[in-house]
């Protein structure tokens, strides 16, 4: 099979690209930056060689990943283009390329808020500029039905493992540096993706009948819950760092409100503000028997995830001063 994947430089991409091209499927990845696994630098706002690029490789499946991903709490929608504008220069690209069968577009758990349960698909409930912008993405999705291929739509929730984001390396190094803190005493637990197990799901889903798949949605995550705190413990251990302490959660919301203030006068960062310890505090589990119906058993545990996590976070270069 030949995929073509955007986003290919990003954390799932690559991951799927490996994925695949280990089980020898043709992988042709598009991503404005490089990356091992882009074969074509463009951005998805370029419609024109998004189409050209797209009708040359004549793939058999595509798998739409590139998208602006972070989280900005002063930005607006319109701050997003890529996961509005691109998304529909995609889906004109799929039209006009009569080989793709088979579309999975990427969204996001985040076209609901975290304590918010949709009643179905199009129940929306976003809080922020980045869940809004997915909104978009799916409803142009359904609306142009996947440029006219079997396709379905799937929600990454948090992603971990190796290759993943500044922000959970810096997580990793707070507890190799005894600086990370657990908030309260009680478990905390959520739907996450260990990556490995997120780019099986995604080839299992192209690989999956049509009629298991076409105009579904599926929330892409691990079957079992993780438990932040046990999680946290895990990495403790494999990193031989000293025990996390626990913060009384009064204490969490005193320091978050110290970094509300902080963004409010201009400050670009900060450890924790009152939108982040609500999404550290707040416990979400995904209905994933649909998922789990259609892909199967996943190839990795827990266990190991922590421990190929550890060993690709040591192979990192410290950072810079």
């Amino acid at each position: 099979m030949k995929v073509f994947v955007t986003g290919s430089s990003g954390f799932i991409g690559k991951a799927l690209a490996q994925r695949l091209s280990a089980e020898n499927h043709e992988v042709l990845g598009l991503d404005k930056r490089p990356g091992p696994a882009t074969n074509i630098l463009c951005d998805i706002l370029d419609a024109k060689r998004v189409q050209e690029a797209v009708q040359a490789a004549t793939p058999d499946a595509l798998v739409h990943l590139a998208a602006r991903i972070d989280i900005d709490e002063s930005a607006d929608v319109s701050d997003y283009p890529a996961n509005v504008e691109g998304v529909r220069n995609v889906i004109e690209a799929v039209r006009h390329t009569p080989s793709i069968k088979r579309t999975i577009w990427t969204s996001s758990q985040l076209v609901c808020r975290v304590d918010y349960r949709p009643s179905g698909d199009t129940d929306y409930n976003p809080d922020s500029s980045y869940g809004r912008s997915k909104v978009l993405t799916e409803q142009i999705v359904r609306e142009q039905d996947g440029g006219g291929s079997q396709w379905c739509l799937v929600r990454p929730t948090t992603v971990w493992g190796p290759g993943m984001s500044a922000h959970y390396q810096r997580f990793l190094r707070m507890i190799q540096r005894g600086y990370y803190f657990h908030v309260g005493s009680a478990p905390l637990l959520k739907s996450f993706s260990y990556v490995g197990n997120i780019s099986y799901q995604y080839r299992q889903l192209l690989q999956a009948p049509p009629e298991q798949v076409h105009r579904r949605t599926f929330y892409l995550a691990d079957y079992e819950p993780l438990d932040l705190v046990a999680w946290g413990d895990a990495f403790q251990r494999a990193l031989h760092a000293r025990r996390i302490p626990r913060m009384p959660v009064f204490v969490a919301r005193a320091l978050a409100h110290t970094g509300d203030a902080a963004i409010a006068l201009g400050l670009k960062q900060f450890p924790l503000t009152s939108r982040r310890l609500k999404n550290i505090m707040t416990q979400y589990q995904f209905d994933l028997s649909a998922t789990e119906a259609v892909c199967g058993p996943l190839p990795n545990n827990f266990g190991e995830g922590i421990e190929q996590t550890v060993e690709w976070f040591k192979g990192l270069s410290p950072p810079k001063a």
